[in-house]
C-alpha cells in the first residue's frame, strides 16, 4: 500500500504539471500579460521607475516559456516515473528504487521552477514581494505548490523497508 500511495502522489504531480501547463497554453495572452506584470513592476508603486522594471516582449516570452516548459518537462518525467513505478510496485526495493528516479527528476524539475522563477526572480529581483494584487496570487501559491512537491519527492524518495516488506509478504502468504 506504501508503494501504491507513492505512485499516486507522484501521478497528482503530473497531473499538476500537465493541466498547469494546458491552461498556461490555452491563455497563452493571460500568461504573457501575468509575466509582463511581475517583469514590468507595474503592480507595485513606483516599480516601473526602477532600473528592474523592463516591458521587454523578450524577457516577457522567456518567463512564460520557462513556466511552461518545466511544467511540461515535470509532467513527462513524473507520468513516466509513476509508469515505471508502477510497473516495478511488487519488485524488490531497489528495483523500485530505481523506478522513482524519473520521478524525483520531474519533481525537482517543478520545485527549481516555483524557486528559481517565482521566488528568486519574481519575488527578488522584480520585488513582487511588494504586490498587494500578485503577491497572493503568484508568489503564496508557488511557495504551496513548491512545498506540497517537495514534500512528496521527499516522501517518495524514501527506502521502503526491505525486511518489513518480506515479512509482509510472508504473512500474507497463507491468506491467498
Amino acid at each position: 500500500m506504501l508503494r501504491q500511495t507513492k505512485i499516486a502522489l507522484i501521478f497528482a504531480v503530473a497531473l499538476w504539471g500537465s493541466v498547469g501547463a494546458l491552461f498556461n497554453l490555452l491563455d497563452w495572452s493571460g500568461t504573457l500579460a501575468s509575466v509582463n506584470l511581475a517583469t514590468s513592476m507595474s503592480t507595485i508603486e513606483g516599480g516601473q521607475e526602477g532600473w528592474k522594471a523592463t516591458s521587454s516582449m523578450i524577457v516577457t516570452w522567456l518567463g512564460a516559456l520557462f513556466i511552461l516548459w518545466a511544467k511540461i518537462l515535470s509532467a513527462a518525467f513524473c507520468w513516466f516515473g509513476a509508469h515505471r513505478m508502477w510497473s516495478a510496485r511488487t519488485a524488490r526495493t531497489e528495483y523500485f528504487s530505481v523506478a522513482k528516479q524519473p520521478a524525483l527528476v520531474g519533481c525537482g524539475i517543478a520545485v527549481f521552477m516555483l524557486f528559481s522563477g517565482f521566488i528568486v526572480i519574481a519575488e527578488s529581483f522584480f520585488e513582487l514581494w511588494r504586490s498587494e494584487l500578485l503577491r497572493p496570487i503568484a508568489l503564496e501559491s508557488a511557495f504551496r505548490y513548491g512545498a506540497m512537491i517537495s514534500l512528496i519527492a521527499i516522501f517518495v524518495a524514501q527506502p521502503e523497508s526491505e525486511p518489513a516488506l518480506e515479512a509482509f509478504e510472508l504473512a500474507n502468504k497463507g491468506t491467498e
